[in-house]
C-alpha cells in the first residue's frame, strides 16, 4: 500500500542502524495511531502535534539532506540530526505547553521562535518526502502573507495587481496563525491526515502484507481473462479492487501493472496502449470508493457531510467511469482481433475464492460499520483488526488441517509478529509524503483564511470566465493540470478547493458536495495528462514504451476523468437525488453518452464507424450535457439512432477480427 503522494521507488541506501531506527519509530507511530483511533482519542492540540512530529523524524531519517546519490557524511548528519531534533521538539511542544499557550492573549517570543521553526523544518520535510514544488507553493503563499504595506515585505505591495493587495502581517503574527491554532500547520489538513488517512493507510498495509492485492488481481484474472482483451479488462477491473487498498495510482501501476501490462503485450496491445490502458484504470482507483485515497475524507470534512453519504452518492460516478475504461478496452480489442487467455492459463474463480475469501470480511466489516455510524477513525481502527483476525483464523485453520506440531505453531506465531510488525513500519513509511503534503497544506490554507486570497481569487476567475460556467470549468480544469506538476492529486484537491471552491458554490450556483466531487475528479488528471501524468510515466517503464506516447494513451482511456464531473454539474440528481424516474433517466443518458462518445473516440462500436458517424456523435454526446430534458431527449436519441446503424451494418459484415 503506498500512497498517492510517495510512491518512491529510488529510495536511497541507508545504514542498519537508521533501518533499525525506521523501524521501531514507524511502529511506535502506528501503535500511537491506533491507540488514539481505538482506545483514547486524543484532542486535536494533542494528536496532531505528536502525529506530525512522528512524521518528521520520520521523513528526516528515510530522506537524507544530499538525496539518494550521496551518503550524509558527518555534515549531513549534524543537518539532519538538527532537523530530528527540531522534529521533536515541534510535536512535544504544544502538548507541553497547552494550557499556557490557551490562556494568554499575546504569544510568547519563544512561542514565536518554535512557530518559525515548525514552518521551516516543515517547508523541508516536504522538499524531501514529497518533492521541490510544494515547498515551493508554501513559501510562494508564506512570502505572499508578508507583501503589504503593514507586513514584512512592504515592498511586494506595489508588484501585486490591486485586487491581491492587502495590508500586510508581521512575522509574529504569521506564525501564531501557522502553529497557535487550528488554522495553520495544525489545522483541517493535518487532522484528516492524523486521524482518518493515517488508519485506513495502515488498514491498506496490514491488507498488502496479508496478501489481499494478489488475491484481486488473481480474482479479476479468472472473472475477465477469457474474453477479448482480458487481461486489459482484468486491469481495469483489479485497479477498482485496489482502489479499496490503495491510494495511489501510481502504487496501483506497478502493483496490478506488473502482471496485467506484460500479459496485454503478449495479447497484441502496442506497449504504449498496454501502458495507457493501466495508467487509466489505476487512476480511477482513487476515485473509487469506500476510500477513495484520502479524498473521501478530506472531503466529508470540507462539507460537513457524512463519509458514508459521500461513499454512496460516489458509487455510480466510479462505475461510469470504470465502465467507459472497460468499453474502450473491450473496443481496441474487437478491432485488433484479439482472443482472451486459454482456460489453463488462467485461475479458476472458484479457486481463487476458496483461498482468499476471507479478505472480503474486512471490506464487508468496513463498510457495515460505516452504515452503522461509527466515526471513520473507529472504522478503521475496527477493520484493521478484521484483518488482523480473518488472516490469523485463516493460517491457524491452515496449521491445523496440515500434520500441527509445537514447532510449527511458535513459527506460524513468529510469523505472524513478523508480518504485523512488518504492517504497522509500512502503514508509517507510507503516511510520510500525504501528512507532510496535508501539513504545507495547511501553511496554505492559514494564509487564504488571513488574506482573504480564496475570495479574491474567486473574483478573479468569475472576472476571467464573464460568468460563463462551462468557461469556469475549464479554469478549474486548467488550474489543476497546472497545479498537478508540482503537487500530488490530495494536496492538488486541498490547493484548489480553497481557492476556487467560494467561486463555484456562490457565484455559480454549484452545490457544495458536487462542486468538491468535481474539482477532487479534476486533481486526477496530473496522473494521465501529459506532460505530468505520472501513472502513465510509471506503465510506460513496466511496458518498455515512450513516456509521452503512453502517457497520450492513459488521457485517451481516461477521457470520462473530465466527462463525468460536467455530467454532474448539469445533472445534479446524479448525486444529490430527486424523484426516481429523474434519477433513473439521468443514470441512462450518463450510459448512452459514455457509449456514444467511446465509439465515437475509437471510430468503432459493433464495427468500423464512418466519419460522418463520428462527427455527428459529437455534438449530440454535447446535447446530453445541455441543462434542458428537451435537448437531452434529443441528443440521447440521435446517439441511439447512430449506434442502431452501427449496429445494423455490423449484421451483413463476414465475420473477421472487426466483427464483435
Amino acid at each position: 500500500m503506498v500512497t498517492d503522494t510517495e510512491v518512491r521507488i529510488d529510495e536511497p541506501e541507508q545504514p542498519r542502524i537508521v533501518l533499525r531506527a525506521i523501524t521501531v519509530i514507524g511502529i511506535l507511530l502506528s501503535l500511537f495511531q491506533l491507540w488514539a483511533a481505538g482506545l483514547q482519542p486524543l484532542g486535536l492540540f494533542f494528536q496532531r502535534p505528536i502525529h506530525l512530529g512522528f512524521i518528521l523524524v520520520l521523513c528526516f531519517l528515510i530522506y537524507p539532506v544530499w538525496g539518494k546519490s550521496r551518503p550524509r557524511g558527518v555534515l549531513g548528519w549534524i543537518i539532519d540530526g538538527t532537523l530530528i531534533v527540531c522534529g521533536i521538539l515541534v510535536g512535544a511542544w504544544l502538548p507541553v505547553n497547552i494550557d499556557i499557550i490557551a490562556n494568554q492573549i499575546f504569544p510568547r517570543t519563544i512561542d514565536v521562535v518554535v512557530g518559525i521553526i515548525t514552518v521551516l523544518v516543515v517547508l523541508e520535510a516536504a522538499r524531501r518526502a514529497v518533492g521541490l514544488g510544494m515547498t515551493i507553493i508554501g513559501a510562494f503563499f508564506l512570502v505572499y502573507a508578508f507583501a503589504g504595506s503593514r507586513g514584512e515585505l512592504p515592498f511586494l505591495a506595489d508588484w501585486m495587481p490591486g485586487i491581491l493587495n492587502h495590508r500586510g502581517y508581521s512575522l509574529d503574527r504569521v506564525a501564531s496563525q501557522m502553529t497557535l491554532g487550528a488554522e495553520g500547520i495544525f489545522g483541517l489538513p493535518l487532522g484528516v491526515a492524523a486521524t482518518f488517512i493515517f488508519v485506513f493507510v495502515l488498514f491498506g498495509a496490514f491488507l498488502e502484507v496479508t496478501g489481499a492485492g494478489k488475491f484481486f488481481i488473481d480474482l479479476a484474472y479468472a472473472s475477465t481473462g477469457r474474453q477479448r482483451g482480458g487481461p486489459a479488462k482484468a486491469a481495469v477491473i483489479a485497479s477498482a479492487g485496489m482502489g479499496s487498498i490503495s491510494g495511489s495510482a501510481i502504487a496501483n501501476v506497478v502493483t496490478t501493472g506488473a502482471f496485467t501490462i506484460p500479459l496485454m503485450k503478449r495479447l497484441g496491445y502496442r506497449p504504449a496502449q498496454a501502458g495507457g490502458i493501466e495508467a487509466a484504470a489505476s487512476t480511477g482507483g482513487q476515485i473509487m470508493p469506500p476510500l477513495m485515497g484520502a479524498g473521501a475524507f478530506l472531503m466529508s470534512e470540507f462539507t460537513r457531510v457524512p463519509y458514508v453519504d459521500i461513499v454512496l452518492v460516489s458509487i455510480f460516478p466510479a462505475i461510469l467511469y470504470f465502465g467507459a475504461v472497460y468499453l474502450l478496452v473491450h473496443i481496441a480489442a474487437v478491432k485488433q482481433g484479439m482472443t482472451g487467455l486459454s482456460e489453463d492459463e488462467l485461475p479458476s474463480v472458484r479457486a481463487v475464492l476458496a483461498e482468499g475469501w476471507h479478505f472480503l470480511l474486512p471490506l464487508v466489516a468496513l463498510v457495515a460499520l460505516l452504515v452503522a455510524g461509527y466515526s471513520p477513525m473507529r472504522v478503521g481502527f475496527y477493520a484493521i483488526v478484521s484483518v488482523v483476525a480473518a488472516a490469523s483464523a485463516r493460517a491457524l485453520w491452515t496449521f491445523l488441517a496440515n500434520s500441527p506440531s509445537a514447532g510449527g505453531f511458535v513459527a506460524l506465531c513468529r510469523r505472524g509478529i513478523e508480518l504485523t510488525l512488518e504492517a504497522l513500519e509500512i502503514g508509517a513509511r507510507n503516511a510520510v509524503a500525504v501528512s507532510m503534503a496535508c501539513a504545507v497544506a495547511g501553511i496554505i490554507v492559514g494564509v487564504v483564511g488571513l488574506t482573504g486570497l480564496g475570495l479574491k481569487f474567486s473574483a478573479m476567475m468569475i472576472a476571467f470566465s464573464g460568468g460563463n460556467l462551462v468557461l469556469a470549468l475549464i479554469l478549474v480544469l486548467i488550474a489543476s493540470l497546472i497545479l498537478g506538476m508540482g503537487l500530488p492529486v490530495t494536496a492538488a484537491y486541498i490547493v484548489l478547493i480553497i481557492l476556487v471552491g467560494p467561486a463555484l458554490t456562490e457565484e455559480f450556483g454549484i452545490p457544495l458536495l458536487i462542486a468538491h466531487l468535481v474539482v477532487f475528479w479534476y486533481s486526477q488528471d496530473s496522473n494521465v495528462t501529459p506532460p505530468v501524468a505520472l501513472a502513465g510515466f510509471a506503465g510506460a517503464a513496466i511496458a518498455g514504451s515512450k513516456p509521452m506516447e503512453t502517457s497520450l494513451q492513459a488521457w485517451k482511456f481516461a477521457k470520462g476523468l473530465y466527462l463525468i464531473p460536467l455530467f454532474m454539474v448539469f445533472n445534479e440528481s446524479i448525486i444529490l437525488g430527486g424523484p426516481l424516474p429523474l434519477v433513473i433517466w439521468n443514470g441512462f443518458i450518463a450510459i448512452v453518452a459514455l457509449v456514444g462518445f467511446a465509439a465515437a473516440l475509437e471510430g468503432f462500436l459493433w464495427r468500423a464507424m464512418p466519419i460522418w458517424q463520428r462527427a455527428l456523435m459529437v455534438p449530440a454526446v454535447i446535447a446530453v450535457f445541455w441543462p434542458d430534458i428537451a435537448i437531452e431527449a434529443a441528443g440521447t436519441a440521435f446517439i441511439l439512432a447512430l449506434l442502431g446503424l452501427n449496429w445494423w451494418g455490423s449484421r451483413g459484415a463476414a465475420s473477421g477480427p472487426q466483427s464483435a
